[in-house]
């Protein structure tokens, strides 16, 4: 009698146990896929691959600029101005174009917008070292990170931002923090980007 008590008891157990992991995998499964799904996805992928290979950028920088300054949305027009996925103004797009050597263009087309974005932050990078200066540069402009980096109370060593003064810049930089730190994590390395270049290219011609 206190066997098939003991034998029921055990199988009820593992019946709970077998049930709970079942449900907790579903529930890490579902939340798994829409962080990647929705949450921080690898639109445009095609576009990111290829004009980060070519202004030897990471492209998960590159994601999660998209991701920031327009969740992935080609249409985007901020009450400033900036347009499209990557939001390029356009004093900075007729720079851009000039460097590029590109006559007419559209910031609301995707392959344009990521290609300058991608050109200015390379820019950016060249010019202040710093990815974090480079990224607060892309948000407040050249001349703002110029001018801190100038004062001693913002910036000890003239390339390192100690205090960044404006709120929505320092709110900027803490997302972009996040942002790739998730991209990353929830990625890792993109698989052979070089096959993964190629093949797009392959794909378009």
């Amino acid at each position: 009698m206190k066997k098939n008590l003991l034998k029921n008891f055990l199988k009820r157990v593992t019946v709970t146990v077998v049930l709970f992991g079942l449900v907790t995998m579903t529930a890490f499964g579902t939340y798994y896929f829409v962080e990647k799904k929705v949450v921080y996805p690898l639109l445009y992928e095609r576009e990111v691959l290829i004009y980060s290979d070519t202004f030897s950028l990471d492209p998960f920088l590159v994601f999660s600029v998209i991701k920031i300054e327009s969740g992935f949305d080609e249409n985007a027009l901020s009450s400033k101005g900036a347009k499209g996925l990557m939001q390029i103004i356009e004093p900075t797009a007729k720079f851009i174009a000039e460097a590029l050597n590109v006559k007419n263009y559209d910031l609301y087309d995707a392959d344009t917008n990521i290609r300058f974005g991608c050109y200015y932050l390379r820019y950016l990078l060249d010019r202040f070292e710093i990815q974090n200066t480079a990224l607060c540069a892309y948000n407040a402009g050249e001349g703002n990170i110029s001018d801190w980096l100038s004062e001693n109370s913002l910036s000890k060593d003239g390339k390192n931002i100690d205090y960044i003064p404006f709120k929505e810049t320092r709110e900027y930089i803490k997302k972009f923090e996040k942002t790739l730190l998730k991209y990353k994590k929830l990625y890792g390395k993109l698989l052979d980007k070089q096959k993964n270049i190629e093949y797009y290219n392959r794909a378009t011609m």
